[in-house]
């Protein structure tokens, strides 16, 4: 679910789905972006895998595409629904049929726009841009390292206590709150205790979206983070733009991560092993971090 409510993303017929894709493709690229109605309905269609988000009343929302060569495409978000994670349901729901589909790599061509937003799904550019129905484009793809599914609580809480426990010296965690019934664990506290202790001048860096949330829920690893404030430092997002951010992850220097596209959730991709992918996400952290807020509030002791 977002923030305002359930949707549900699903593989569709194509035939039988036909409506429902249009309503939102049309509505997206033709009366918006102005593509032309004979360019948008091509004779790939029938031949591709798609998927489509509906809301709450089941009105759909979203839809994508994967064709039979592995090119993802037709990524849309009617306007009201863009930045509460349905773009990133969306293409995690197709990388996920990439890889039953036995693909190594995936690919597309994203919209000018869109980059940073493929970027931060571990996507890297291919060549120069380059106009595709009167709108810049770049070409970019992804390997796919046939991450680990997260499906529930325990397997999350399971997963970010690994992480946490293969870190050499650094840990990147981008959360709303401190996720309540994750980093409140007694397993994944107990796991970030111990790298705090270790003595390998470790550093862990924590991203928030709401510290004042966290802070009158009495997170534990505040309370960590002010009896080691050498080792958590903690922050806050300011820009519009990066608190419109809907996912959620951990990474360390180790190759380590843990990837959920609705940041609320607890389902979401993980890699003990995917250096590529970790270092992107902390790449993508670190670029937050130096926009964000100190939160100089959760040093203090006693609160």
């Amino acid at each position: 679910m977002t923030a305002d409510g359930p949707i549900q993303i699903v593989a569709v017929d194509y035939a039988g789905s036909l409506e429902a894709l249009r309503a939102v493709r049309e509505a997206v690229f033709v009366l918006e972006q102005q593509v032309p109605a004979e360019l948008e309905l091509d004779a790939l269609d029938p031949r591709c895998r798609h998927v489509l988000a509906r809301d709450a009343a089941g009105l759909p929302i979203g839809t994508a595409r994967l064709a039979p060569d592995g090119r993802i495409g037709r990524m849309a978000v009617l306007r009201a629904w863009r930045g509460r994670g349905v773009g990133s349901a969306l293409l995690q729901a197709l990388l996920r049929l990439a890889r039953e589909d036995g693909r190594d790599r995936v690919s597309l061509h994203a919209q000018a726009g869109a980059i940073d937003f493929y970027r931060r799904h571990g996507f890297v550019p291919v060549g120069e841009r380059f106009m595709e129905a009167g709108i810049e484009h770049l070409a970019m793809e992804r390997h796919l390292e046939r991450p680990l599914a997260v499906d529930d609580r325990d397997a999350a809480v399971a997963t970010t206590a690994a992480i946490v426990a293969a870190a050499r010296r650094r840990l990147w965690i981008y959360s709303r709150e401190l996720d309540p019934g994750l980093y409140d664990h007694p397993r994944v506290v107990e796991a970030l205790r111990r790298f705090g202790t270790a003595g390998v001048a470790g550093e862990a860096r924590i991203l928030l979206q709401d510290a004042a949330a966290a802070q009158r829920a009495h997170a534990p690893l505040i309370s960590l983070g002010q009896r080691l404030p050498s080792v958590f430092a903690f922050r806050e997002v300011g820009d519009p733009v990066d608190r419109t951010y809907p996912s959620a992850f951990i990474a360390n220097d180790a190759g380590g991560y843990y990837f959920r596209a609705l940041g609320h959730r607890f389902d979401g991709e993980a890699g003990l092993d995917a250096r590529a992918r970790a270092r992107q996400l902390a790449d993508t952290f670190d670029a937050v971090w130096e926009r964000a807020r100190p939160c100089s509030e959760l040093r203090a002791l006693g609160l």
